[in-house]
């Protein structure tokens, strides 16, 4: 469990303080008559009711609390907002969710397929898309946005930054820890169509540079899920590992299969020329060749993401220190409150008052 020390608390302020000069106007009814008495001769000869004195100071007293009351509300009285230090077991997590048009379709068949028909063939398609299992055309951006999001629900303690990308990349939410905000942003890629173009360089470029500025209090994290590679320049790549090593983030690939799709490792036969040809394996080459941690999961199925995202899970639960800003909270409702009772009670007593003799 996280444990938190508060830091640059203030008390109670007010946003027109001035208000609170009126405040001894609200001691009137203490020094005020509350009216004629009831014209009575044999009242003189009665004993003094303790009793009723007693009562009519309390209902002094309610008129006295309604007044303050509702001039202590009009003074805008709130707690401001404050910082806590929290602890926890979690890290700080990009995730870069591919938005292209083929997160759109479903995944590979896989094993699936029939004897005869091979996984590159234009067979292998119409299988999939005519007989393949429910689970498999289900679209991969979808079972990929709903495994996120029960991801994230499962990591209280940590950071969630979100960024959607397919031809260029979008900053959809920044680090947060606010779970409502964290599942919306999810929910919000499954809104339209994607582009046919897929820029990966540019998207990891956006994610590391939302580490910039901000201290190393635990793990980092990049969380890559696509179901493509890319080719990029020596220039963007050099620029990608300096930017990784500087930012010490881990990179956690989880890499769909389309139909089709050659997977992150040469089939037998190949040739190592042939890696050079596949976007997937180029960039599953270059994640290899840099010099911070990076763990790749080859997804062919919802069955297979869930597993990649509940090892991820188990993998990253180290000790993190962030900072949490606790917002500002307005207290006149529990003033009104408190007006309203005395009120309420003032209202009682009226409505038991004896207005003549009988």
């Amino acid at each position: 469990m996280p444990s938190g020390v508060s830091h640059e608390r203030a008390g109670p302020a007010f946003d027109d303080a001035w208000v609170l000069w009126l405040l001894p106007l609200a001691l009137i009814p203490l020094f005020v008559g509350s009216g004629t008495p009831l014209a009575n001769g044999w009242l003189r000869f009665a004993p003094r009711d303790r009793a009723s004195d007693l009562l009519g100071w309390l209902l002094r007293g309610a008129t006295t609390l309604a007044l303050a009351a509702l001039v202590f509300a009009l003074a805008g009285p709130h707690r401001p907002e404050f910082h806590v230090e929290r602890i926890g077991q979690g890290a700080e997590i990009v995730l870069l969710l591919d938005r292209s048009r083929s997160m759109d379709q479903g995944f590979a068949p896989g094993g699936g397929l029939p004897a005869g028909i091979s996984p590159n063939s234009p067979q292998a398609l119409d299988y999939y898309f005519s007989r393949a299992p429910a689970r498999l055309r289900e679209p991969k951006g979808q079972v990929a946005r709903r495994l996120l999001a029960e991801f994230t629900a499962k990591r209280p303690d940590d950071r969630f930054a979100l960024v959607a990308f397919s031809t260029l990349p979008m900053r959809v939410l920044d680090f947060t820890a606010k779970r409502d905000v964290i599942q919306a942003a999810i929910d919000a890629g499954n809104i339209g169509r994607g582009l046919s173009e897929t820029n990966i360089g540019r998207a990891l470029e956006v994610g590391l540079e939302m580490f910039e500025g901000r201290p190393y209090n635990g793990s980092r994290i990049i969380l890559l899920v696509s179901d493509g590679g890319d080719r990029m320049e020596p220039e963007t790549r050099e620029r990608l590992s300096h930017m990784a090593r500087k930012q010490r983030v881990s990179i956690y690939w989880i890499y769909l299969r389309s139909a089709n799709s050659p997977g992150l490792t040469l089939a037998a036969g190949d040739s190592a020329a042939a890696a050079e040809s596949v976007p997937e394996l180029l960039l599953h080459a270059f994640f290899n060749s840099l010099e911070t941690p990076y763990r790749a999961y080859e997804a062919s199925d919802s069955g297979a993401l869930q597993r990649a995202i509940d090892d991820v899970n188990r993998q990253e639960k180290l000790p993190i220190t962030y900072d949490e800003l606790i917002p500002r909270r307005d207290l006149a409702p529990w003033a009104h409150a408190l007006a309203l009772l005395a009120v309420a009670l003032l209202l009682a007593a009226r409505s038991l008052e004896i207005r003549r003799w009988a």
